[in-house]
Parts: structure tokens; sequence; C-alpha cells
């Protein structure tokens, strides 16, 4: 039978211990992430509920390219490092997303000093002219244009993505989808549903990519 020599005996155990150790510091890393998870997800009070739809398994960002307003190329991906709600609609956008974008700059402000830890994106989804009458309210709103959501983003039966709101965190992952045509009810539930997130995530997360 064929030998190792000695050199590469030893080689062997510090390899092995080398994997231990990096996997150990992978865990110490992810553990915050995790925690907040696990308190968001399995360690709720009774009776309580959510307004958005948390999705299983969650999606991460693809690796879409995406254009903004001034013509910059982009990678979508690069949207990751904060919690983001997202709106999706064509540039003409219609009365359904000029409310959605309405209620996403609500709900950032509601927020008071968590605001900063939240940002705004519309993903526009066609050619059409963004126009100039929604400049004010798209200000500090991340927008860009962008084809092919269908491959991350998914409406509940029977809807559109334009019809959601939808928010992603920090790590890039889609996980929560709120229902169809948001209403002003449905936007101070959405609102809980924020702070909660946020609070959860207060350890490990911080404003800015």
């Amino acid at each position: 039978m064929p030998q190792l020599d000695a050199a590469a005996a030893a080689r062997v155990p510090d390899t092995r211990a080398g994997r231990l150790k990096m996997l150990a510091v992978l865990l110490v890393c992810a553990a915050p992430v995790v925690a907040s998870y696990f308190t968001y997800y399995v360690v709720r009070p009774e009776g309580r509920r959510n307004y958005g739809e948390l999705m299983d398994p969650q999606r991460p960002l693809p690796a879409l390219a995406a254009v903004a307003p001034d013509g910059r190329h982009v990678e979508l991906a690069a949207l990751k490092g904060q919690w983001l709600l997202v709106s999706v609609a064509g540039g003409a956008c219609d009365g359904v997303c000029q409310q959605h974008l309405y209620f996403q700059r609500q709900l950032r402000e509601s927020l008071g000093r968590e605001k900063d830890r939240l940002d705004r994106v519309w993903l526009v989804s066609d050619e059409a002219a963004i126009p100039d009458a929604l400049e004010a309210a798209l200000q500090d709103a991340t927008v860009l244009r962008v084809a092919g959501l269908e491959q991350w983003l998914q409406a509940a039966p029977g809807q559109v993505l334009a019809d959601h709101l939808y928010v992603v965190d920090p790590l890039g992952n889609w996980m929560m989808r709120f229902p169809a045509r948001m209403d002003a009810a449905g936007a101070a539930k959405a609102k809980r549903d924020l702070e909660r997130l946020m609070r959860a995530s207060s350890s490990w997360d911080r404003a800015g990519r």
C-alpha cells in the first residue's frame, strides 16, 4: 500500500484545523443575523400577526443589470447593505404606483431615528419616460430601470408585481411581501411590521452601506 511521507502526514491535521477555525469564524459572524431572524420568525408573543407575507425560502438579489436615471449602469446586487422598501411599476406610474411611492415615503419617515436604515427603491420595469411631476416624490429615493424582475420577485396569485410593496433585508434577501394595493389601514399595519424588523435586527444592522 502507498504510504504518506512525513511532510504530507503533517499537513493533513493542519488543513483540517484551518477549516474548523474558518467555520468557527463564519458561525460567530452569522450568529447575530440568525438570532434576529429567530426572534422575528419564531419567538413571537402569542397572537402576533404579520401584515406582510414572509417569504420561504427567501430570495437573494439576482445579478441583474440596471440603469439609473442619469444613465449609469449598475448591478442590482449593489443595493445590498440596507433594508429596502421596494415598489415595481412602469415608468408612466399609474395611480397605484403613485400611491405606493407615497406610502414608501411615509413609512420610512414614520420610523423616526431608524429611518436611515431603510431605503426607498422604485424599480422601473419598462422603457416609459418618468413624468417630471414625480420629481418631488422621488427625492432621496433610489430609482433603477431593470428588466427580468420575475426572476426574483413574485406577486401573489391573481396579482402582478406592481400591486405590492416588497421588503429586502440588508443581506440582499427578499423576505416579505405586503398585500396588494395597500390602503391607509394597511400602511399602518405595514409600519408595525417594519418597526419589528428594525428592532429584531438592531444588534447587527447599522445605517449605510
